[in-house]
């Protein structure tokens, strides 16, 4: 959603003036489409890079205003988190070094940006989703300040009305609820967009929805959230419920959130998306100054449909059909937003080509993808891709193939032979190729972190070893290194950060905890077996009530009779506590005066985990 003037649609006559317009757009483009003014060559492409701002620690940055200040480019602009920006490339037309071009531009975006966050300690780094993201960061205070976001949050808040209820499964699972969209500004994107001659709309549009899923497995990046080891492209997963305008009482009659892969695949013309999302997904905002698109056509002029586009920018589709004018020519695009940034350009580029050659490349066979493969099998092949990556496999002409196969017998070739035939440069198209195929052989973005997240588990608490993870990302990133060349990191890789050392760094999160109702003798064989000296003991939300330790109990191990009571009978219930971002310097003089050797961590009064004298 492009337009930062936006107003909420709050009383009857603003929603039925929004909804005329939407009507008026949807039958211009109608008339536009059969009347053949839609422009159909030359092919463009085009990209929008999405990146976090980060300290010289690799925290979350909140200065993204400040940053795009002092750029003072156009191609630059906000997204919904203080500490993440976006630049919108320039088109190109796909012809001859039309990737070098973009990445030589995208190169020059870049620097621009480093050299400018560079004199305010802020770094750019190129990921999914940033590993050292914390909760505390996507609190509503740290949203971008400009009125779109704040308005966008209020109508998905009233449009649910209750808070957002987070479940993701895979290796980890988390499980958590948030009052606000902020969770979307925990994903970044390297959105592409391809031109689309109208007369091939829905071929196109069919086919992309087809190679969703190879495409996706092989670009994924983003295993991390929190801490904790998710999908093999956790975006997809995160951003479908972090935005989902459906109450968890209403999830069986509406059954598509705003973020989607669809529900069949499309038919009749392109007009078709627009208004199945109408029909489909209540207006949320609308803007100032929208004119009369028939209107305008009547006379001339060419519409930019303006309430079509705003509609369509609160419809999340993972390829999300595009209407847009340049040259004072209208044109149709295909948006693929499943793509995370990062790991490096090289990559990015890579990723870029990989599809385009494979949407330009299509053969014949696969004309009418709608009438020989059934929709709920790529969309099936889409969500495993997130989930398992490279490890998936497809279903793939009527037989289940593994991701290596697909991509190197039939979309690698099909992608040189679409690229040769638009007159790529041969030399950039080996190029960039090539790093899909070495990635293939060896590794994604996504297996990379995973496996030296582990390594690193071994020697560091998980906070620390996210901080490594991202610095050696970042290195990595400069170099412009494509992640199948990069080496696996030793379990006792250390950095030295600027930062004093936080409870976050040492604290364990892994912790047993009891109700003060449970059995004493129960909770005691508990500390035994687990070699653990301090037990929490919390009540049905999650506040901590009080303390067992080892040393409240101790006389009690020679009783030579079961144990009768409960632990209320033993526990402390003044209780001294700290929290993730209380310096280990702090924590320490505190266990020294109170004369104690655990502190158990809150936030907003849930425990969340316990540090002990050994951890320090």
């Amino acid at each position: 959603m492009g337009d930062l003037k936006i107003i909420k649609l709050s009383n009857k006559r603003d929603k039925s003036n929004y909804i005329h317009q939407l009507v008026k757009d949807i039958e211009a483009l109608d008339f536009m489409i059969e009347n053949d003014l839609i422009e159909k060559e030359p092919i463009r492409i085009g990209a929008e890079q999405e990146f976090c701002l980060v300290n010289n620690d690799f925290l979350a940055k909140n200065n993204a205003l400040e940053i795009l200040k002092e750029v003072n480019d156009d191609h630059f602009t906000t997204e919904i988190g203080s500490y993440n920006l976006e630049m919108n490339l320039d088109p190109f037309e796909l012809k001859g070094d039309c990737f070098s071009k973009l990445a030589q531009h995208l190169d020059e975006l870049l620097n621009k940006a480093h050299k400018i966050a560079a004199q305010k300690d802020t770094k750019i780094v190129l990921t999914g989703i940033l590993p050292t993201l914390t909760l505390n960061q996507i609190g509503i205070e740290n949203m971008t300040p400009i009125k779109r976001y704040d308005v966008l949050n209020e109508a998905i808040k009233e449009s649910r009305k209750q808070d957002f209820d987070i479940h993701i499964k895979g290796v980890d699972e988390l499980n958590m609820r948030h009052d606000s969209v902020m969770l979307e500004g925990c994903n970044t994107s390297f959105q592409i967009h391809l031109q689309i001659n109208p007369d091939d709309f829905i071929d196109s549009y069919n086919w992309a929805q087809a190679i969703s899923g190879p495409i996706l497995s092989v670009c994924s990046n983003s295993p991390l959230l929190f801490g904790k080891e998710l999908w093999s492209e956790t975006r997809i997963a995160l951003f479908t419920q972090s935005v989902d305008t459906r109450a968890n009482s209403f999830l069986l009659n509406e059954n598509q959130s705003r973020v989607n892969f669809g529900r069949d695949w499309l038919k009749g013309s392109i007009t078709n998306i627009f208004k199945d999302n109408i029909s489909r997904f209540r207006s949320l905002v609308s803007s100032e100054y929208i004119k009369d698109s028939l209107e305008m056509l009547s006379n001339g002029e060419i519409p930019k449909l303006k309430a079509l586009n705003l509609h369509n920018g609160t419809v999340y589709s993972w390829n999300r059909a595009c209407y847009g004018v340049g040259n004072n020519k209208p044109h149709l695009r295909i948006e693929n937003r499943y793509i995370p940034s990062g790991p490096t350009v090289s990559d990015e580029i890579a990723n870029m080509m990989f599809w385009v050659g494979v949407m330009v490349g299509r053969p014949k066979k696969y004309d009418n993808i709608h009438e020989k493969m059934n929709f709920k099998d790529a969309k099936s092949n889409f969500f495993n891709a997130a989930r398992y990556g490279m490890s998936t496999q497809f279903y793939w002409n009527n037989n289940y193939t593994t991701s290596h196969n697909l991509i190197l017998d039939e979309l690698l070739p099909m992608a040189y032979k679409g690229l040769y035939r638009l007159n790529v440069e041969p030399k950039d198209v080996e190029h960039y190729l090539k790093i899909i195929e070495n990635r293939v052989r060896s590794k994604t973005g996504s297996q990379w972190i995973i496996k030296n997240y582990r390594n690193l588990l071994e020697s560091h608490k998980p906070f620390e070893a996210a901080q490594i993870l991202t610095s050696i990302m970042y290195d990595k990133q400069q170099k412009d290194y494509p992640v199948s060349s990069w080496k696996s990191l030793r379990k006792d890789e250390n950095i030295q950060f600027k930062q004093q050392k936080l409870v976050k760094h040492k604290m364990s999160s892994d912790i047993f905890s009891v109700d003060k109702n449970d059995s004493i003798e129960l909770v005691l064989n508990i500390m035994k077996w687990k070699n653990i000296n301090h037990m929490p003991v919390i009540n049905s939300d999650m506040e901590l009530i009080g303390l067992i330790t080892m040393k409240d109990v101790n006389a009690y191990f020679k009783n030579e009779e079961p144990l009768r009571e409960t632990v209320k009978y033993f526990m402390t219930e003044k209780l001294i506590t700290t929290h993730e971002f209380e310096t280990i310097e702090s924590v320490s003089t505190k266990m020294m005066k109170h004369n104690i050797n655990s502190l158990p961590v809150l936030r907003n009064n849930k425990l969340i985990g316990i540090i002990t004298t050994n951890d320090l």
